[in-house]
């Protein structure tokens, strides 16, 4: 998902690690700083534990779950939604992807596409048309069956312009499409869906993609059940409240159970899922635990399965007394700061890259990470797909004199003129630290005052959205693997964008790339975009990740895999011994 808009959507989740940074002093204990009331939040779950331990000591959720097929994960900081075709976050597709399945499946191990909805399709007209055959015992969680109508009403839904998905360029693959979205064409019969039957629908795209069936994971491709969105208002009012508890029809193998906003969503197995038969887990109770540090208490305490990420200063612990507890897994996603070209201190591109070269990437994954992360000089990364953007050696040393040469071209020698600039971020003490390294590594090296702000999750989002920010915490993870995942969002029509910055240049080579007949014309041409993107710097790639994380032994089916996807239809619990 948007990508992970990351993950982390898909792709804006979580995935930092903390420890202690030793780059300069001036790194220390946040004092004396007044909290939000929403602070203090997560403490009470975890205080809840640690009061009733003492107390007779009831058996911990974990150990509850054990016994009822009911696993605890964290999905780090709370949803915004459960509206798969407003997704954006590898947070909200964690929990959608229990709650919705589209036309392809993916397997639990290396995830390439597999059946869903539908049993089968057929691929003809060199590789422009796709039909698909869905299975006709496939339900609705209110009974209904699911339809090839169900699936073009989602499509013409996402493509309606008045709901303003985010991802709806994910459908431009479908011709007339983009025509349609954009209001160049009003007749969605024009538009490439066509549904022979009710057990038939067929997909006629603009041009060949081998990536297709794997694009069809991605929340936005996901079906919904109109009918019941409808006795809530439009379809396409993105204010229309159907997604809760009692009102979402899903047809995935959960259903939505209960919501507690800022705390956890529950979701049972469904009875009305077409392959219930095979789903081992009884429900997924999916809890928001904003801060690694509340999610490892938990964790310790026995409330959760899994984790979302974990403390860098925890990894040593676990290597040495819980191996069998610590994963680090590899992960296609990439953390990086968005810049608002709109505002006044960052409209030049020669400053926007001096801050880049601003920023020792090495002293960040080695000394504050610790996870096996790599230095990320270029937002893809390397060897997606078989791609890699080549990056040259240099020292740290060597790029902070680049980066003061261009402040003195851009008119701000050493810093001097330049307006401070204010670096957002959402709360986590791992985006604290590496922001305070940065904001050292700038006023020292570089002369560039920056103030830091953080803000819960969905704020920051409200705040990138509306473009009232100047430079924004950020991550994105591949919704496939493709490089594409990750260079299209920075489109000038992207819903994913939100930097002010746009390049026709830019589109055009990705336009290209997305036909082109060989591997080795389609790099040259994600080469050529990736390049302009770095050079007009609207982001500061800093690392790409891996998942560092913990979880418990009694979980299993949780494979490794690059998107940290891992379908839940494949995963159970079994208690030690068992």
């Amino acid at each position: 998902m948007p990508g992970l808009q990351a993950l982390p959507a898909n792709s804006a989740n979580d995935r930092g690690f903390e420890k202690r940074d030793p780059i300069s002093a001036s790194i220390r204990e946040i004092r004396g700083k007044k909290m939000p009331v929403n602070f203090w939040r997560p403490f009470v779950f975890i205080l809840a534990v640690i009061g009733s331990a003492g107390c007779g000591r009831p058996a911990t959720l974990v150990e509850t779950g054990n016994r009822t097929q009911v696993l605890h994960r964290s999905v780090g900081q709370d949803l915004q939604d459960l509206d798969p075709h407003l997704a954006t976050s590898a947070a909200d597709y964690n929990v959608l992807s229990a709650l919705f399945e589209g036309l392809v499946a993916e397997d639990p191990v290396d995830l390439h596409p597999v059946p869903g909805l539908a049993a089968s399709w057929d691929i003809t007209d060199a590789g422009l048309s796709y039909t698909f055959h869905l299975r006709p015992e496939a339900r609705w969680s209110n009974g209904d069956p699911v339809t090839a109508q169900d699936f073009a009403n989602s499509f013409k839904r996402v493509l309606t312009p008045a709901l303003a998905a985010p991802n709806a360029p994910a459908l431009y693959l479908i011709r007339g499409a983009e025509e349609f979205h954009k209001g160049r064409e009003s007749d969605f019969a024009k538009v490439g869906i066509t549904v022979p039957d009710a057990s038939t629908l067929r997909l006629t795209l603009t041009h060949a993609s081998a990536s297709f069936l794997a694009q069809l994971n991605q929340a936005v491709w996901f079906p919904v059940h109109l009918p019941s969105i409808e006795k809530h208002g439009s379809a396409t009012d993105r204010a229309n409240a159907w997604a809760r508890p009692g009102k979402l029809v899903g047809n995935g193998p959960f259903q939505l159970e209960a919501w507690r906003t800022g705390q956890v969503i529950v979701a049972a197995k469904a009875p009305t899922y077409w392959d219930a038969a095979t789903v081992r887990l009884a429900g997924i109770q999916f809890h928001t635990l904003e801060g690694v540090d509340v999610e490892e208490r938990a964790f310790r305490a026995g409330q959760l399965h899994v984790t979302d990420a974990l403390p860098a200063g925890k990894i040593d612990t676990y290597q040495k007394e819980s191996p069998e507890q610590l994963r680090i897994d590899p992960l296609l996603s990439t953390y990086f700061y968005r810049l608002n070209t709109a505002k006044p201190a960052l409209r030049s591109a020669a400053v926007r890259r001096a801050l880049s070269l601003g920023i020792d990437r090495n002293a960040i994954v080695e000394k504050i990470l610790r996870g096996g992360q790599l230095p990320a000089r270029a937002f893809t990364p390397p060897g997606t797909a078989g791609y890699t953007f080549p990056v040259a050696a240099t020292d740290h040393a060597a790029e902070v004199a680049a980066a003061r040469k261009l402040l003195a071209e851009a008119g701000f020698p050493d810093g001097r003129g330049l307006p401070p600039v204010e670096l957002l971020y959402n709360t986590s003490d791992n985006h604290r630290l590496i922001a305070e390294a940065i904001q050292e590594m700038w006023r020292r090296d570089l002369g560039v005052e920056v103030r830091l702000a953080n803000q819960e999750f969905n704020s920051t989002l409200e705040a990138r959205r509306t473009g009232t920010y100047d430079i924004l915490r950020s991550s994105w993870s591949a919704d496939y693997v493709d490089p594409a995942s990750f260079l299209d969002i920075f489109r000038s029509d992207s819903g994913n964008n939100f930097t002010g910055w746009s390049n026709p240049e830019y589109d055009t080579a990705l336009t290209a790339a997305a036909r082109a007949a060989t591997a080795t014309e389609r790099n040259a041409l994600f080469l050529k975009a990736e390049a302009l993107l770095l050079e007009a710097a609207p982001i500061i790639p800093i690392y790409h990740y891996t998942h560092v994380f913990v979880i418990r032994p009694e979980v299993k089916g949780w494979r490794p895999t690059l998107l940290d996807h891992h379908p839940y239809k494949a995963v159970w619990l079994e208690a030690a011994g068992k």
